[in-house]
C-alpha cells in the first residue's frame, strides 16, 4: 500500500492467524483508493474442482428459493459455491437479446442457479444434487429442476445469468441497485419493495437477480414497457429512497459489491450513522491529511 507520502507499508503475509495489533489490510481493503494505492496483493489458492454441477430451479417465489439455499446448503456444505437468485422476467430478457439461449424451464416466476463442486475425482456429488432437488420438489420447494449434463451446458445455463446486464442495458437505461441484506430478510424485503415501486410508479419493471448466497441483490427497476427509460431516470431519487430505506431497515447495505465512488455519496451520508462519518473522516485526515487520495470519492 503506497501512502500519500510515498512510502509502502507491506501487508503481504499469507499467515491465517496474527493478532499483534490493527488488522491494517482490512481498514484499506475497500477503501476505493482514498487512503492508499493497493501495488500488491497476496491471494489464497485452492484446489481446481474434478467434479462440477450446475443445476437450474423453479419455484413460485422468494421466499422458496431460501428454502432451497438452506436445503442444498445442509445436504452440500461448503462444496455449494455458487447460488443465483434470478427473476423470471431477469431472464426473459437475457434469451429476448440473446437468441438461442436454453430455456428448460420455461414460465416460472423465480429461479435459482447453483453449482457445487467437488475437489474429490468421480465424487458422487451429481447424484447428492439431484437427490436434494428431489428432496426439494417433493417438499414444495422447487416446482421443477434440470440438472447440466455437460460441461456446454452447464456454461449455456450461466450464460443466462451472465447475459442479464447486457441485456438490461440494450432495453434501455435503468435505475441500478447493489444491495446486501440478511437472507432470511430478502422475500419480504422483495415483496414490500416491489409493491411499493408500482404504486409509486405503475407500471415499472423491476429486474431482481444476485447472489442469493452471498445476500446479494442487484434490485434494478426500469421504466414501464413503451415509456421513454432516459426519461424514467429523473425518478431516480424517488426509487433509490423507496429501496434503500427498505433495505436499512431490514440491516442491510445500500452497496454490497460496488462501492460509493461519487454517485452514492449522498446516500451514504444519508444512512450512515454519524459516528461512523466521524470516524471515517477521521481515519481519512490521518492517513491523507492533504487530500491527495482520489479526492472527491467516498466522503
Amino acid at each position: 500500500m503506497v501512502l500519500d507520502d510515498g512510502r509502502v507499508w507491506n501487508g503481504l503475509r499469507g499467515l491465517r492467524k496474527d493478532n499483534t495489533g490493527y488488522d491494517l489490510k482490512q481498514l484499506f481493503i475497500g477503501s476505493e483508493g482514498t487512503l492508499g494505492i493497493i501495488t500488491a496483493a497476496v491471494l489464497k489458492l485452492v484446489a481446481a474442482p474434478r467434479t462440477r454441477v450446475t443445476a437450474l430451479a423453479a419455484m413460485a417465489d422468494v421466499a422458496r428459493a431460501v428454502d432451497l439455499l438452506h436445503a442444498m446448503k445442509q445436504a452440500l456444505g461448503d462444496r455449494l459455491v455458487g447460488f443465483e437468485l434470478i427473476s423470471g422476467f431477469a431472464l426473459q430478457l437475457s434469451r429476448k437479446y440473446h437468441p438461442g439461449s436454453p430455456d428448460p424451464l420455461p414460465g416460472h416466476a423465480w429461479y435459482a442457479l447453483l453449482q457445487a463442486d467437488d475437489t474429490a475425482e468421480n465424487a458422487p456429488l451429481g447424484a447428492q444434487v439431484e437427490d436434494a432437488l428431489a428432496q426439494a420438489v417433493e417438499n414444495d420447494v422447487v416446482i421443477d429442476a434440470t440438472i447440466a449434463q455437460s460441461q456446454e451446458q452447464a456454461d449455456r445455463l450461466w450464460a443466462l445469468r451472465e447475459n442479464i446486464s447486457e441485456a438490461q442495458r440494450r432495453e434501455g437505461q435503468n435505475i441500478k441497485h447493489d444491495i446486501s441484506l440478511p437472507i432470511s430478510a430478502i422475500p419480504v424485503f422483495n415483496d414490500e419493495t416491489s409493491a411499493a415501486i408500482l404504486d409509486a410508479f405503475p407500471g415499472a419493471r423491476v429486474v431482481v437477480f444476485g447472489h442469493l448466497g452471498d445476500g446479494n441483490l442487484h434490485y434494478n427497476v426500469a421504466a414501464p414497457e413503451g415509456a421513454v427509460a432516459r426519461q424514467f431516470l429523473d425518478h431516480t431519487p424517488e426509487v433509490n429512497r423507496i429501496v434503500h430505506d427498505r433495505v436499512v431497515a431490514a440491516g442491510g447495505s445500500i452497496s454490497a459489491e460496488h462501492g460509493i465512488g461519487q454517485l452514492k455519496r449522498a446516500e451514504l451520508a444519508h444512512y450512515k450513522p454519524p459516528l461512523d462519518l466521524e470516524l471515517m473522516r477521521r481515519l481519512k485526515v490521518a492517513l491523507d491529511p492533504r487530500g491527495l487520495l482520489n479526492p472527491g470519492k467516498v466522503l
